[in-house]
């Protein structure tokens, strides 16, 4: 491997960073992203039931907004649950707004990597031409450099590529993701106000 890195020269090490942090983007994204962390099932009617049981309903709110990004948004509406429908339909849409900026984080940075790569790949092979037309001297051509440049335009190339395929795949299917996630939990947050409001049984 240092080998490949050696043989790629220097345009390899902002590759090679970028490949950390897509790595470390993707694996933090997988778990923060879980369904079981972000919509769990059942967290609505348990949520009304102990609502309407009326124990402790401050600290029933308070764990709910700790327990998970759709508990967010169902406390900002019991919250609210005693003004009128509009009002608690404003004060949902206003955590559902927070919490679908705070799903789409570090996404931005990702396809950002997976747009780049391929430029950084390019660069590097723009760098490795440029070697091997320094390799050409009125006496001959230098072997040693030639192969040199060829290695540095290879490489980059393959590494700009590498990077990217994942990196793209992930961005988009974390993208799908987090939007099913948002309409889920608007379409929990409606029946929230349906059944505060006595529509819903």
């Amino acid at each position: 491997m240092f080998a490949i890195v050696q043989a790629a020269g220097w345009p390899i090490w902002p590759l090679l960073l970028a490949s950390i942090i897509s790595v470390a983007l993707i694996i933090e994204r997988l778990v923060a992203l879980r369904r079981s962390k972000v919509v769990p099932a059942g967290l609505l009617q348990r949520a009304v039931g102990e609502f309407k049981r009326g124990a402790n309903n401050d600290k029933l709110l308070e764990d709910l907004e700790k327990h998970s990004p759709l508990g967010r948004v169902l406390s900002a509406g019991l919250r609210n649950v005693n003004a009128s429908r509009e009002i608690m339909k404003e004060s949902i849409e206003e955590a559902g707004g927070a919490v679908a900026h705070e799903l789409n984080r570090y996404l931005t940075t990702l396809g950002t990597i997976a747009s780049i790569s391929p430029l950084m790949g390019l660069f590097g092979t723009v760098v490795g031409m440029i070697e091997i037309f320094g390799s050409q001297s009125p006496s001959g051509s230098n072997p040693q450099q030639l192969a040199h440049g060829i290695s540095i335009a290879l490489y980059n190339t393959g590494f700009g590529l590498v990077i990217a395929m994942p990196s793209m795949i992930f961005w988009r299917h974390f993208r799908a993701q987090v939007d099913g996630f948002v309409v889920e939990m608007e379409q929990q947050a409606v029946r929230l106000v349906e059944y505060m409001h006595g529509d819903r049984k």
